[in-house]
């Protein structure tokens, strides 16, 4: 199924991609680093888990290979695309954040990078460099002449 085939249920997780709650996992956790008694408190920190193989059913061909190799170190062993935020104090902001990130991967990904063309240079092109080089020979060769017929 492509990208735009998709009936438009479910949660929103990129332009015209929706998916259904369940596909996306969240779990929470304590942050760690400084922040007082809150840190041992608060489970703040978000991790979002995301079945490849469920994605694979949305996606394009081309968007998932783009996806996959993207986001190679955020696979785990059980094809699941982890992200995880521990940027702010609120497990609500860390949520929203793991979900712009998992957006902005997708949207990464369906775009379709252009085909790099050759290109050579043109045959005055060329001629134009080669005589700008042998202005400069000249110009090398003339510095050490001037100095000796004083």
């Amino acid at each position: 199924m492509a990208d735009d085939e998709l009936p438009q249920s479910g949660i929103e997780i990129a332009p015209a991609l929706h998916v259904p709650p369940g596909w996306l996992r969240f779990s929470f956790s304590r942050s760690g680093g400084p922040g007082g008694q809150n840190v041992n408190k608060v489970s703040s920190k978000a991790r979002l888990a995301v079945t490849m193989a469920d994605l694979q059913t949305v996606l394009s061909r081309g968007t998932f290979d783009r996806l996959t190799a993207q986001a190679a170190g955020r696979i785990n062993d059980a094809g699941e695309l982890v992200i995880t935020c521990e940027e702010s104090r609120s497990q609500h902001a860390n949520r929203a954040a793991c979900m712009e990130r998992l957006r902005a991967m997708l949207i990464e990904a369906k775009r379709v990078p252009r085909v790099r063309r050759k290109t050579k240079p043109s045959k005055s092109a060329k001629e134009r460099r080669l005589n700008e080089k042998k202005i400069r020979g000249q110009v090398k060769r003339h510095r050490g002449s001037a100095g000796e017929q004083d």
